[in-house]
C-alpha cells in the first residue's frame, strides 16, 4: 500500500481568514459574526490585532486585560480578566490576521483579510454553555459592532 495520490486534480478551495471565522461561527448556535469595512492598510489592522497583550484587550470591550501564558508556533494559551472581574485562560490559535480563542465558558473569533485599499475585519464571541456548541445570544451583536468600532477608533 503507498500514501495518498498527490497527483490527482482534485480543486482546492482556500477560505480568507473572514471567510473561515464564518464558518467556524456558523456551526456555534448562538453565534454572530459582525463583519466590517476599515480604511486601513491589511498590514496596519493585522498588528493591531495580533498585539494580543496590548491593542487586543482595547478593543475587546468585556476584557480588562489579557496576558500570553504559552505558545508553540501559532497555538496560544493567554490568561484573560474581563471588566468584571471573571478570568479565564483560553486556547487557540493565532496567526497574521487570525485568531480563535476559546475555554470552557467563553469563546473570542478574531479576523482580517485584505479588500482593495482597505481591510474586511470580523469578530465574533460570547460566553459558551458548557458541554454545548452554543453562545448565549445576549449581547453577542453588540459586543462585536463595539470591538468593530473600537478597532476603528485605535486606527
Amino acid at each position: 500500500m503507498t500514501g495518498p495520490d498527490t497527483t490527482s486534480e482534485w480543486p482546492v478551495a482556500g477560505l480568507d481568514p473572514v471567510r473561515r471565522l464564518r464558518v467556524l461561527a456558523a456551526g456555534v448556535r448562538g453565534a454572530h459574526v459582525t463583519e466590517g469595512f476599515v480604511t486601513a492598510p491589511y498590514d496596519r489592522v493585522s498588528a493591531l490585532l495580533g498585539d494580543l497583550e496590548g491593542a487586543f484587550a482595547r478593543i475587546t470591550p468585556d476584557m480588562r486585560g489579557l496576558r500570553v501564558v504559552r505558545r508553540d508556533g501559532v497555538r496560544v494559551e493567554v490568561l484573560v480578566r474581563s471588566k468584571y472581574g471573571m478570568r479565564a485562560r483560553l486556547r487557540g490559535e493565532q496567526r497574521p490576521g487570525w485568531c480563535w480563542l476559546q475555554s470552557r465558558f467563553l469563546l473570542i473569533g478574531v479576523a482580517a483579510a485584505p479588500d482593495g485599499d482597505g481591510t474586511r475585519v470580523a469578530f465574533t464571541g460570547g460566553v459558551r454553555v458548557p458541554g454545548r456548541a452554543a453562545l448565549v445570544p445576549l449581547g453577542v451583536r453588540r459586543e462585536g459592532e463595539c470591538s468593530l468600532r473600537r478597532l476603528t477608533g485605535l486606527l
